[in-house]
């Protein structure tokens, strides 16, 4: 029955207005349908956050996100594509992947374009999930950024527009460009802590490649999709609940 009226729920705007007992059916069918779903490669869109599974629940809080609503990994992926209404974009929360919960879609709506927006989100998510990175890739423009965030402090941080810069004490797992064997310190230069690896290197040892979810990908529990304004519903996203 729920599955039936997700639609007319969705399309006329009422989730806003369930009790608990309805948004836990939606809860357990969006569960249930991800039991049977297959992980495959999500399209990030540039760029992503990605927090502990076992402590996301203070990213809606620290993105200033409200009216969540329980989906599916599949129904969830292609958030950037939903319909939009000013002030109010949809994003996407994952179900947990190999540990970690992924947050894209709409990200520079609800974030902003700036550096210092962009530096401050993945602070705020630190401090409120304990740990959170964030990935950037814009190969046409060259760019290139991944930060790596504890308890509201920015641990490591790689950017790479123009030149390449590199914050913080190296993590245990990154190749150092002082250590290749091409390197010579004679004609060479780099910073005693300037590493080697990318956005793409990057989120692989850290926490999840969204490009390389696959079968060997361990999924727990369901998605989220959550909007950056408090009150607005969920009206003409009922192309979610189609499958």
């Amino acid at each position: 029955m729920i599955e039936n009226r997700l639609d007319a729920l969705l399309e006329a705007g009422f989730t806003d207005g369930l009790g608990e007992r309805e948004r836990m059916l939606l809860a357990r069918r969006a569960l249930l349908k991800s039991c049977y779903e297959k992980p495959y490669p999500v399209l990030s869109e540039s760029w992503w956050f990605a927090v502990p599974g076992e402590r996301y629940e203070g990213l809606f809080t620290a993105l200033d996100l409200h009216d969540r609503f329980p989906v599916t990994l599949s129904e969830g992926a292609d958030v950037g594509r939903l319909p939009q209404r000013p002030g109010a974009s949809p994003v996407f929360v994952t179900p947990e992947l190999d540990g970690w919960r992924l947050i894209f879609g709409n990200l520079d709506d609800v974030v902003g374009v700036d550096w210092d927006e962009w530096m401050s989100a993945v602070e705020r998510l630190s401090a409120r999930c304990g740990e959170a990175q964030m990935f950037f890739e814009d190969e046409a423009g060259g760019s290139n950024v991944w930060v790596v965030a504890d308890q509201g402090r920015i641990r490591r941080r790689y950017t790479r527009e123009d030149d390449p810069e590199w914050v913080g004490e190296p993590l245990p797992w990154e190749d150092l460009l002082v250590d290749d064997e091409y390197f010579n310190p004679e004609y060479d230069a780099a910073e005693p802590n300037e590493g080697t690896a990318d956005a793409a290197t990057a989120c692989r040892h850290l926490s999840v490649d969204p490009t390389r979810i696959g079968d060997d990908t361990q999924i727990r529990g369901h998605g989220w999709l959550a909007l950056s304004a408090p009150g607005v519903g969920h009206q003409d996203l009922g192309g979610l609940a189609r499958s």
